[in-house]
């Protein structure tokens, strides 16, 4: 089994391989308009190279046009490298390399002084720029950079004729530099070579310069050592495929200061000699390579020392060279000449990122279906799904941003990249687990004339993960102790005004910073401290800073606060419940269990109740002059002690619970609770709270299944109910224990659920185990610890799941063994053997197994139909677009947070218009009803009989009886109307 298993993983990975690889003929065809092109640039004539070409960018690198005058000459040599050099093309963004090697003539020895490089091989480009337009064969010529490196631009050119398995294909001309200048004179540690670059008057090294015209320098002859390596490698040609298209999908990691496809191949090289300790051997299969991958950037301790990709027989870089590489950058890679550092623009955080994500790669190799072949490759990790909290910073008018020169050792934006990372690291300290700063700042259509001025509009966008919630939404943080004179005086002046000196319960006398917030709002902390950090240190505006974090928050709150604030209140009242109803000693039988039911209880209620002023018991109690006229009442499991003399009969098991029930009623209500009873329910009113009485007794689930009566039937599968919303309940509980942020998450699900109409065809549990799979199995991302994050989540796994061909397993306390696995396969494979026959007509369309219900039965045995599914999944869809949007790029015209709550009355025959001073809680109402135009609506007068809100100040009512009495307990007209109306379409349509 295990090793067919095996086999049927590795066949998939082969063919996921072979779609994200072009066809031979297409690759034949892009390696011909490579070589066109490469012709066309062979035969550009001798010229002057004009250094108006390129005034901007000249401009902007602080250099003269007059002194970079050069003969242009046509390149030594051009070939063809990158991913169709190694045989590793990986669709669908589809780009042959060529290298062109600039002419030692075109340079002066020191050209590798303050930016000349650069400018003359800028110049160099212009001139084939300007040959290439004019030719018959070439569609486009556009400008982009070199790992998105302004100073180093690069041209894509596009064939004129297309190639059909390759659309959006195009030539990319990247300059290479060999031999150009002395390698002595541009060491990355101690060299300066952009004589800007200074401290109080002292020149500093310029690493990262010097690494970017080093780069050029050797660019060939690491291209030839790497296509050698994987030349007649299938095994390593496929698994550098697999991990291209593993990082592509990490949106956060393949960029310019992480992973691109060139480093891919650089540690996947050294993994193969001897200098990496040969990891990778041509024994190994495609799958076994991913993993050795995966393991070396996850955990290897070689990162700490550096890694060299020259043999150890050969090579020259000394143990001090590496110590000295790693006290200037991040990361080291050094390439097989020993000069190069090539992974120069790799920051810290950026590989704190890429280890993670290595290390979720092998837990989802492990632990997910079919290796993670889903997680690991077919599922986008973007910004806005993968960070908790994202912010987006507007620089395009910062005074301190625009005073940097724009390129000296690195690019200006980079430097406030490091410096917002930095000052967020500081402000946020053991908060977060991780926090990204990116900046993609070439703009789409570029001009060389225009220099560098274009790429400071475009935000900074800042990515940040959650630790703990608890550490994450303190209140306080603790500084540094007044003693400590230099510790405290930073402290100050980082913080300014926010920092304040206080005496803690312990005794403790220390600096600190206080958040104060109501509960309900502590989620916010996290913006609050950026916003400060950065509005001080940066000099920026508030609408400078764009946080998402609390900007669904306002389809939970009623009169601007959430209603869970109340949630202590709520407890404490079933508490004192609860032990009234352990104290009851005129019943026959003792209670020996008591359990809430309701989601307000498990933290998944959109609107948890509040407390009702007349909803005391029958104590006296201060009254409002208005006061709601309904009040909801939550249900309440109890169980009584075990006993012999129940009546087998399942008529007389009823009236004996609803006997119970009653007499339960009388005991409570001369304990001072105020009872509402009838022969079908048993409603207590106490604490501010309405509570819903029903018995559970477990022998009901045993004579279900004897009897033949519909009604009793019907009556005994309450019991059933009971249990199994009684289990769920028990779970839920304990999911939301570990996972805090899982209540939020399922609130806004609900509310969108509702939202969009589609409450009445999917059942509240349904939907808060459809959550619970995103925190129990989040892979490929971490459990969300954000409301945003873990919605947009939500909305994707539902328009994405494949709920016709796999069962949803939510397995909360890890209870599934094989065995048990195999039951719910078996019962899925029965509710789908109508597929073929009728495969409209699916039922569960939504199959969700838990421990006590592997078939599927308690929530979406009738609902939701398939045609609904989709519809909710089509929905789902266009709404986790509209959000991802919103995240990344703010609202736009009329694409606002709100319309991820607006639902399009236009797809509806017809529209019924409620009044909405009728509705039982019109403080609900997230937006006031609109007319659709050109729809059919049903229009009505409003009833006298009832109004949302009663009067109680004097006269209104002649006493706090009669104002009970008034009070309608579990009532909703909408509920009812709903009801009747389905009856009457029913009948009609029957």
């Amino acid at each position: 089994m295990a090793a067919a298993a095996e086999y049927s993983i590795d066949h998939k990975l082969s063919k996921l391989v072979e779609e994200a690889r072009p066809s031979a003929a297409a690759l034949r065809a892009a390696a011909q308009a490579a070589d066109a092109v490469a012709e066309l640039i062979k035969r550009v004539p001798q010229q002057q190279a004009p250094p108006e070409a390129a005034r901007g960018f000249v401009r902007d690198l602080g250099l003269e046009e007059e002194k970079l005058a050069f003969t242009f000459r046509p390149p030594e040599v051009v070939r063809l490298a990158g991913s169709h050099a190694v045989g590793a093309v990986t669709r669908p963004d589809v780009a042959a390399d060529l290298l062109v090697r600039l002419p030692k003539e075109c340079f002066h020895e020191k050209d590798f002084l303050n930016h000349r490089y650069h400018a003359k091989r800028c110049l160099y480009l212009c001139v084939i720029e300007k040959n290439l337009r004019s030719s018959r064969l070439i569609r486009k010529v556009s400008w982009s950079t070199f790992q998105d490196e302004a100073r180093k631009p690069v041209l894509d050119v596009y064939p004129a004729t297309e190639i059909a398995d390759l659309p959006g294909f195009y030539v990319r001309i990247i300059p290479t530099g060999n031999s150009l200048f002395n390698v002595s004179k541009l060491n990355v540690s101690t060299r300066n070579n952009v004589r800007a670059h200074t401290k109080d008057g002292i020149n500093l090294p310029t690493p990262k310069y010097n690494c970017s015209i080093l780069e050029d320098m050797f660019l060939e002859e690491n291209a030839e050592f790497m296509s050698s390596t994987f030349a007649d490698w299938k095994a390593l040609q496929e698994a550098l495929v697999l991990v291209k298209v593993w990082a592509r999908q990490r949106t956060s990691i393949y960029t310019h200061d992480c992973l691109n496809g060139y480093l891919i191949s650089a540690i996947l090289v050294f993994l193969t000699v001897d200098c990496g300790g040969s990891i990778i051997t041509k024994s190994m299969t495609t799958r076994q390579i991913f993993r050795v991958v995966m393991n070396f950037l996850a955990t290897s301790k070689v990162w700490a020392k550096g890694l060299v990709i020259q043999s150890m027989k050969k090579r020259t870089i000394t143990k001090e060279d590496l110590a000295n590489c790693l006290k200037t950058f991040d990361v080291a890679i050094w390439d097989i000449s020993g000069h190069v550092n090539l992974a120069f623009r790799m920051t810290k955080s950026a590989f704190v990122e890429l280890q993670d994500e290595a290390a979720c790669a092998l837990s989802c190799l492990d632990k997910c279906r079919d290796g993670g072949l889903e997680e690991l490759f077919m599922t986008k990790v973007d910004f806005g799904a993968k960070f908790d909290s994202c912010l987006r910073i507007n620089l395009k008018e910062n005074s301190k941003f625009t005073s940097l020169s724009y390129c000296v050792d690195d690019e200006s934006w980079r430097i406030l990249e490091n410096d917002v990372q930095s000052l967020l690291q500081q402000g946020l300290t053991d908060r977060t687990k991780m926090i990204r700063v990116l900046r993609r700042s070439t703009p789409s259509k570029w001009k060389i004339m225009d220099g560098f001025s274009e790429f400071r509009n475009s935000p900074l966008l800042v990515g940040i993960m959650l630790s703990s919630l608890e550490k994450s939404f303190r209140l306080v943080d603790i500084g540094p102790n007044p003693e400590n004179r230099n510790e405290a005086i930073e402290f100050r002046r980082f913080w300014g005004e926010k920092a304040e000196l206080r005496r803690f319960k312990d005794g403790n006398i220390a600096e600190s910073t206080v958040w104060e917030c109501e509960s309900w709002e502590r989620h916010t902390i996290i913006k609050r401290i950026a916003d400060y950090v950065l509005m001080k240190h940066l000099s920026l505006q508030k609408d400078d800073l764009i946080h998402v974090v609390d900007q669904l928050d306002f389809c939970l709150l009623v009169d601007g606060q959430d209603p869970v604030s109340s949630s202590g209140a709520l407890l404490e009242a079933f508490d004192t419940l609860s032990k009234q109803l352990r104290l009851l000693d005129d019943v026959p039988l003792k209670i020996s269990t008591v359990q809430p039911l309701d989601p307000a209880f498990r933290h998944t209620s959109v609107f948890p109740p509040e407390p009702h002023p007349l909803a005391y018991g029958k104590s006296s109690q201060r009254l409002p002059n208005f006061t709601t006229t309904c009040i909801r009442s939550m249900e309440v499991m109890i169980q009584l002690e075990g006993s012999g003399n129940w009546p087998l009969d399942t008529v007389a098991m009823e009236k004996t619970k609803t006997a119970f029930l009653l007499k339960i009623g009388e005991s409570l209500e001369d304990r001072g609770m105020f009872v509402s009873a009838s022969e079908d329910e048993v409603n207590v009113l106490t604490s501010g709270y309405s509570f819903l009485l029903k018995i559970f007794h477990e022998r009901g689930l045993v004579l279900q299944n004897q009897a033949g009566d519909d009604n009793i039937q019907t009556a005994l599968s309450q019991d059933k109910m009971l249990f199994q919303r009684s289990q769920h309940s028990s779970m839920i509980n304990g999911l939301h224990g570990r996972y805090q942020m899982y209540g939020p998450v399922v609130r806004l699900a609900k509310r969108w659920i509702s939202a969009h109409l589609f409450s009445s065809f999917i059942s509240e549990e349904a939907v808060e185990l459809v959550v619970a799979y995103l925190f129990l199995k989040p892979f490929p991302f971490h459990a969300p610890s954000s409301r945003v994050a873990g919605f947009l989540r939500f909305l994707r796994l539902l328009s994405s799941f494949d709920w016709t061909f796999s069962p949803m397993v939510v397995d909360i306390n890890n209870d599934f063994n094989l065995k048990d696995e195999k039951e719910i396969n078996e019962n899925f494979m029965m509710s789908r053997k109508s597929y073929e026959q009728n495969p409209h007509d699916i039922e569960p369309a939504m199959f969700l197994a838990t421990s006590y219900d592997k078939a599927s039965e308690a929530w979406t045995k009738q609902s939701p139909s398939k045609s609904v599914l989709k519809r909710m999944a089509a929905y789902a869809k266009s709404s986790a677009e509209l959000l991802t949007n919103l995240i990344l790029n703010g609202q736009s015209g009329q694409y606002t947070w709100e319309c991820l709550f607006r639902t399009p009355m236009s797809n509806y025959d017809a529209v019924i218009l409620l009044h909405h001073e009728k509705l039982c809680c019109p403080s609900h109402v997230l937006f006031p009803a609109e007319t659709p135009n050109g729809k059919l609506v049903i229009w009505g007068k409003p009833s006298k009989d009832f109004h949302p809100y009663m009067p109680l100040n004097k006269g209104a009512v002649k006493s706090l009886h009669d104002a009970r009495d008034k009070l309608l307990v579990n009532f909703d007209p909408i509920t009812y109307f709903l009801r009747d109306l389905k009856v009457k379409l029913k009948l009609l349509t029957s």
